[in-house]
């Protein structure tokens, strides 16, 4: 019997911001069977991963490893072996200063097929985010790398000949790396940056020169991993400087939104520099097979109307039909009414149009539209949650219209670990988090239920919601928002909460 053959990818997960991950590295994390990991690799990027992959930590830091190299060696080898599609996922470009070579060789040495996936390097791209250019016409035509871990006096570089010097991993030899560089004859007053965390939103740069950098890292407390520029180039930092000059930079923003939806939302908060937590304090569970849901689909033609007042009724009443064998094709003829941009872009995966949009994305929006609308004798279905206000229905049928409601999922309070719970309590109390937002009652009303309503607790948090229905509930808890977004849509929250930091 042939041995089973799997396969390694070798695939540098680039400096720290997930969306620096190549196509191919992000393509094939969606592939392997085992992914092991290292402690700079964002924890964003895991996401990236496939369900039931086996996620392998292997970090080390200075002086310290999770995993010897020798048994990363071996563990690469022993899945691959087993049959196993395994991804080595390592910070920045494996192949520079990532020990990615040592890898290869003994993943090649065992007859096991290899693809390198080159990642961006934090030699280039971490200078970039603090607005250095590596390379400049007018200052430079070249660079060098060098690892601050082995900044032996045995050393042979000359400064003198080097017109920009990148160091990496030397925040701990800082100062005796500038004394070197003075000793070998390079200026006092060469300009050097420091940049820590680089590409992430804890980033923070430190400008000064080869005579000042060590003091002034110290008393700013800059932290590892940092990566060191020493040339002119480094002068340009302070004035290009983009990443940090982003109007959310040095916020940190909590997104309550459910796990499947937050994503996208603190990706908008993100591109503005913010740093986001994503902490759902709803979960959605679809409510399958119930007696209404059987009728109601055998009762589909009597239906004049459909409402639908969010993405999650669509996905779920579409679910509900393809369980009882049917699709939108039943729909044909109806019309269709709905609350926001987003539920109507998830009904046209359903190749279905919205007839009627309210301008305003709330109940009463709808309500609204209605008085405009003939709906004496009409009988109408609204697919939502197992508990919402029941103003829309109330008010249909107080227009004439036979209004149904069907049940086809609810919303419950995530499970959360004691230990999760703390930790974000600590988070609130050290005034770490800015900002909360909530973008549905649920997520306001969960969200006390998991913290409380202490208001000493959030004394230096502010509360942003997506609408004033929302906001209402936020007020009902006792608590004011500093932001409420006049479009029910989380990019206008988003645009709201910029107007409210930069204002």
């Amino acid at each position: 019997m042939s041995e089973k053959k799997g396969r390694v990818y070798l695939i540098g997960a680039g400096p720290g911001d997930a969306g620096l991950l190549t196509l191919r590295g992000k393509e094939l994390l969606g592939k392997a069977q085992v992914v092991i990991y290292d402690s700079l690799v964002n924890p964003q990027i895991l996401k990236f991963c496939r369900p039931d992959a086996e996620l392998v930590f292997a970090g080390k830091t200075i002086g310290q490893a999770h995993i010897s190299q020798e048994e990363i060696n071996k563990l690469l080898v022993n899945r691959a072996k087993e049959g196993k599609t395994v991804a080595r996922l390592k910070g920045g470009d494996p192949f520079v200063f990532g020990r990615g070579g040592e890898e290869v060789e003994e993943v090649v040495k065992n007859g096991i097929d290899i693809e390198i996936v080159p990642g961006v390097s934090s030699v280039t791209a971490v200078p970039a985010y603090g607005g250095i250019p590596i390379t400049h016409r007018r200052y430079n035509s070249s660079f060098a790398v060098f690892t601050g871990h082995h900044q032996g006096e045995d050393s042979d570089y000359d400064p003198a000949e080097i017109e920009t010097m990148v160091f990496l991993m030397g925040l701990s030899k800082l100062e005796s790396i500038m004394k070197k560089l003075l000793g070998l004859g390079k200026e006092a007053s060469t300009p050097v940056a420091v940049i820590s965390c680089g590409t992430l939103p804890e980033q923070k740069s430190v400008v000064g020169t080869i005579s000042d950098i060590a003091e002034k890292t110290r008393v700013l407390d800059v932290q590892t991993p940092a990566t060191i520029v020493v040339g002119e180039v480094a002068s340009l930092a302070e004035a290009i400087g983009w990443y940090e000059k982003k109007p959310l930079f040095g916020k940190t923003i909590m997104v309550t939104r459910e796990k499947e939806a937050s994503s996208e939302f603190a990706e908008l908060l993100g591109s503005c520099g913010a740093k986001t937590i994503e902490f759902p304090t709803i979960e959605i569970k679809p409510v399958r097979n119930t007696r209404e849901q059987k009728l109601s689909v055998q009762n589909l033609a009597d239906y004049d109307f459909l409402v639908f007042t969010s993405v999650n009724g669509v996905s779920n009443y579409f679910d509900v039909l393809a369980s009882h064998g049917k699709d939108s094709r039943e729909l044909k003829g109806k019309k269709i009414i709905a609350i926001g941009e987003k539920t109507s872009e998830e009904l046209l995966k359903y190749n279905l149009s919205v007839d009627y949009m309210p301008r305003v994305y709330t109940a009463e929006g709808i309500i609204s539209l209605a008085e405009k609308l003939n709906l004496d004798g009409k009988k109408i279905l609204i697919p939502r949650a197992l508990v919402a206000r029941e103003l829309l229905p109330d008010t249909l049928q107080g227009m004439g219209a036979e209004v149904e409601v069907l049940c086809v999922y609810e919303t419950l309070v995530p499970d959360h670990a004691k230990q999760e719970l703390d930790l974000i309590k600590m988070k609130f109390s050290s005034a770490e988090i800015d900002l909360v937002t909530f973008t549905s009652s649920s997520t306001v009303t969960n969200f006390f239920s998991l913290f409380g309503e202490d208001p000493e607790l959030f004394d230096k948090t502010g509360f942003a919601c997506i609408g004033p229905v929302t906001a209402a509930t936020l007020l009902g808890h006792g608590f004011t928002p500093v932001v409420t977004a006049d479009i029910h849509t989380t990019r206008s929250l988003k645009e709201k909460i910029l107007d409210f930091y930069l204002s």
